[in-house]
């Protein structure tokens, strides 16, 4: 009975062992990890010099208000090192304020040193909005752009509600407070306001594309009726500058705007910096055990296919 007490006792100690050396592993390596993030932005986030080179970023998906892709915007326009900018463009745009986010820090960019886009897939209303930021935009024949404009979607349940005999009821300190809602149909008054909002940010909208493609702000609205273009069909619009990918474009740095052409090409990967890693890991663990759905609040630069055509 000692003998096996004691074989016991010194398996515990062995496990507590290894138990904390898995510890310390798991936490050397994510640290190693969130090093090497940092150390894939731009010099800044460190300390850190790369030397001379090219920025590329990608835009790549629903745009959202996104802090940490405007912090990195941020290092690359102070970043010395980074002689220009290359945006890679796939996204059907997103959020407006995320899309002008981006054009703002995007244009700030742009003051300082060369921007250029090049839409791949799909360049689309706030992913358009964003590449009209940079000095020259490309894009395959085939890529998708446009669909300038705006959009507030809601979704309205009153007559499901009456079916199931369910009854929402409020008390508002005026007729367009909670409007609209997903429990009653929208009053005139209500879509009026609406219509006032959209129409407001489509004017500003509209007005981006006429000062930044050149264009007359008639032509600019004719272009803008929400419809999407293959990139020939933009290159003639004078929506997009050029057929081509990022081999054009640097192609075109080099030739327009005088940048070296033997300087490397670093892809930036926003994201939070040491000691931000806990963060990241969290964010990891929320995608690989938590189901995501889109969200999105407010209105909207997002081109979508229409499920009722």
């Amino acid at each position: 009975m000692s003998l096996e007490s004691d074989l016991l006792a010194d398996r515990r100690r062995l496990k507590r062992r290894l138990n904390l050396w898995r510890g310390l592993a798991i936490v050397v390596i994510a640290g190693l990890l969130a090093f090497l993030a940092g150390f894939g932005q731009s010099g800044g986030r460190f300390g850190i010099s790369r030397g001379a080179h090219i920025a590329w970023i990608d835009l790549v998906g629903v745009i959202q208000e996104d802090r940490w892709m405007q912090e990195t915007l941020r290092d690359v326009a102070d970043d010395h090192d980074a002689k220009a900018l290359l945006v890679y463009i796939s996204s059907p745009g997103g959020s407006t304020f995320g899309s002008e986010q981006l054009y703002v820090e995007l244009r700030a960019v742009a003051a300082k040193k060369p921007v250029v886009a090049v839409i791949g897939t799909m360049g689309a209303s706030g992913g358009y909005l964003a590449a009209l930021a940079a000095d020259r935009i490309f894009a395959r024949e085939s890529s998708i752009a446009g669909s300038i404009g705006v959009l507030f979607q809601t979704v309205e349940v009153s007559r499901l509600m009456e079916k199931v005999g369910i009854a929402a009821d409020q008390v508002t300190s005026g007729p367009l407070k909670g409007e609209p809602s997903p429990f009653k149909p929208l009053s005139a008054e209500a879509r009026g306001a609406v219509q006032d909002l959209v129409n407001q940010s489509y004017d500003w909208f509209v007005g981006l594309v006429a000062a930044r493609r050149n264009l007359p702000d008639a032509r600019a609205r004719e272009l803008a009726d929400g419809r999407i273009y293959q990139g020939r069909e933009a290159v003639k619009l004078g929506l997009i500058d050029a057929i081509g990918g990022d081999r054009e474009a640097v192609d075109w740095l080099v030739r327009e705007r005088g940048i070296d052409a033997g300087l490397p090409q670093h892809r930036l990967r926003p994201g939070p910096p040491l000691p931000g890693w806990a963060e990241q890991s969290v964010a990891m663990a929320r995608k690989v055990f938590l189901p995501e759905r889109l969200t999105l609040d407010g209105l909207m630069s997002l081109w979508q296919p229409d499920p009722k055509s």
